[in-house]
């Protein structure tokens, strides 16, 4: 009896494994970039993707700043970097994208307290919640306003220490967006409500980098759009109850772990000549063309200039119309 167990768990593993490895490509072994001297922040850096990428930054020699919610979280991931990489030029800032508030405070004492900025990585992301206390749906907040007005408030540090890059982390799920500029921020009526929130926010992200770009012709910034690879972090965790079982085999053998999902990001904050490829979106460390709405550039400048609305950006903070 003992045998066959052994065996057929062996056969298991080994069908596990093929599939695994088998449904994904490799992302390509990355060119190691020197970064020091070079300051980044990425959002979201105390776990997952957020923290892979603030990890190869840091390797590269990068002065990291993990901006994110939990300090205890966000003071663990700053010791953890350090001391795997040898890098002490990694600290932990309190920013939490839920309030506007919170956004203006971190852009505020960053840019008192850091001389310099070349990569700005919008990484942080959730996938559900109820409303922020700004009144606003938590996904959208979160993924796309609060990070549109993090870049806003350090687009024109970006630009005195250019050459200097924004990544902006989306994802494939912004095939299933619709923005509705009327009641932009709002969670979507309908049972999918959640689902919706975050596809749109996603669309949202791409649409961002998109018009970003415009606005930056002829400065020293470029910006990308990246879709990570469905990465098994916590990103699910508020996915309802009776759908997690569903869920796990699945995640395991699909998703790709954290540090691959960062290879896209990292390609892009750090290649060397992807200047022309400004507001494009990339997927597997190359330029993808995104769905059609992510391509509309009068989508793209009217969720601009909604979502400045939304932030209540002062006319002395905006970034000139291209």
């Amino acid at each position: 009896g003992m045998g066959w167990a052994l065996l057929g768990a062996g056969l298991l593993l080994a069908l596990y494994t093929l599939l695994r490895h088998g449904l994904r490509r490799a992302p390509p072994p990355r060119a190691r970039p020197a970064l020091r001297g070079r300051t980044a922040i990425v959002t979201g850096g105390s776990g997952g993707i957020g923290e892979a990428t603030a990890l190869e930054l840091a390797r590269d020699g990068a002065r990291v700043v993990l901006a994110t919610r939990n300090a205890s979280r966000g003071e663990a991931a700053a010791r953890r970097i350090r001391t795997e990489t040898g890098n002490a030029e990694v600290r932990f800032m309190q920013l939490d994208l839920a309030s506007l508030r919170s956004v203006r405070a971190f852009a505020s004492a960053f840019l008192r307290q850091e001389p310099h900025l070349h990569l700005l990585i919008n990484n942080a992301g959730v996938s559900a919640g109820g409303l922020t206390e700004d009144g606003f749906s938590l996904p959208f907040q979160v993924n796309h306003l609060g990070h549109f007005l993090l870049t806003q408030l350090l687009l024109e540090r970006l630009r005195s220490c250019g050459p200097s890059r924004v990544v902006i982390v989306a994802s494939r799920a912004h095939c299933a967006g619709r923005l509705r500029l009327d009641t932009l921020g709002h969670p979507p009526p309908g049972p999918l409500a959640t689902f919706q929130d975050y596809c749109d926010s996603k669309l949202a992200n791409v649409l961002h980098a998109r018009e970003l770009a415009n606005r930056l012709q002829g400065t020293q910034v470029t910006c990308y759009a990246v879709h990570p690879g469905f990465v098994n972090t916590e990103l699910f965790r508020h996915a309802p109850l009776w759908l997690k079982p569903l869920f796990l085999p699945l995640a395991w053998l699909f998703f790709c772990d954290a540090a691959e999902g960062a290879q896209t990001s990292l390609h892009c904050a750090t290649q060397e000549g992807l200047e022309c490829f400004s507001g494009r979106y990339f997927a597997d460390c190359r330029p993808q063309e995104p769905w059609p709405p992510a391509r509309d550039d009068q989508l793209a400048r009217a969720l601009w200039e909604a979502s400045e609305r939304l932030v209540g950006l002062g006319e002395d903070e905006r970034s000139p119309s291209p």
